[in-house]
């Protein structure tokens, strides 16, 4: 019999438990070329699409990180900024404090300093955090200073020259004694107004030889002043007055030879110099505000 190279021949064997029998399956090689084509064509475009969603998958994945990101560097952004106007507002805030506290001077020489330190951008967020803690750190500070200013006699309870000083002075009444003057006493005109000379409570009011009519301000640590020779005191005892509210009028009553205030600065009852607590030095004779 002769051979046909046109057909692939398939022999099968079956077995069944009845009988026995071959099954043969002819294939024209041109069939089978066309199928191998064609599995080969759908197996490059399946593994392609395939290819391709995962190319898409993994560009969706970027897009969406980069979304993320650019939400996170906007997020920084706007915070650097928001950060940044608040380092401006508190650095304004702490220079003027300084200036007006006068703990801190401009271009001061700071103290040393050292460890271990991790450079860090100047325009950073880190950078800018730790640059607002301290700021911060110093608002506190000089906000306690001024704080503490305010129950401190730093101001001139009246306008007027200085006269009688602290200290040991010649009888003002005659004798050609000397005696020891607990107090500063400045000249004003009858009915002048007198202010308190720092925050507190006041602790007494009223008659009192020598002081005349007299106010005592109690400002906490041991620390008092005393208004004397008043024409008319305008508080009352037991009340919280301010640093510069109106406490009374220049006059001339108790032990006095004519109008003028008689200022006291007391630390635990012990009468000290008015002058070291005053803005204003002692040499200049004419008080001004």
């Amino acid at each position: 019999m002769a051979r046909d190279d046109r057909f692939y021949t398939l022999i099968i064997p079956r077995t069944s438990r009845s009988r026995a029998r071959i099954r043969r399956i002819c294939v024209e090689k041109k069939w089978l070329k066309l199928f191998a084509l064609v599995s080969a064509i759908l197996f490059c475009g399946c593994s392609y699409g395939f290819y391709g969603l995962t190319q898409q998958a993994q560009h969706f994945r970027i897009e969406v990180e980069n979304q993320r990101l650019r939400a996170e560097n906007e997020r920084q952004r706007l915070e650097l900024n928001e950060l940044s106007s608040r380092v401006e507002a508190v650095e304004d805030t702490s220079r003027k404090l300084a200036e007006k506290s006068g703990v801190v001077q401009e271009n001061a020489y700071s103290p040393g300093t050292g460890g271990p330190a991790v450079l860090l951008e100047p325009d950073s967020l880190p950078a800018l955090e730790e640059k607002m803690t301290h700021l911060e750190k110093d608002l506190h500070a000089y906000e306690a200073v001024m704080r503490g200013r305010g129950y401190t006699p730093s101001v001139w309870p009246v306008v007027g020259k200085l006269e009688s000083a602290f200290g040991g002075r010649r009888n003002p009444f005659g004798g050609g004694s000397y005696e020891f003057h607990t107090g500063q006493d400045i000249d004003a005109p009858w009915g002048a107004a007198v202010i308190a000379g720092a925050t507190g409570k006041v602790s007494f009011v009223g008659w009192q030889n020598g002081y005349g009519q007299l106010v005592v301000i109690d400002h906490g640590g041991g620390l008092t002043t005393r208004y004397g020779h008043l024409s008319h005191i305008a508080v009352s005892q037991g009340t919280t007055v301010r640093r510069g509210e109106f406490v009374g009028k220049v006059g001339s009553t108790g032990r006095s030879t004519g109008p003028h205030l008689h200022y006291e600065v007391r630390i635990n009852d012990q009468p000290v110099n008015p002058l070291q607590y005053l803005f204003t030095t002692g040499s200049e004779s004419q008080i001004e505000r």
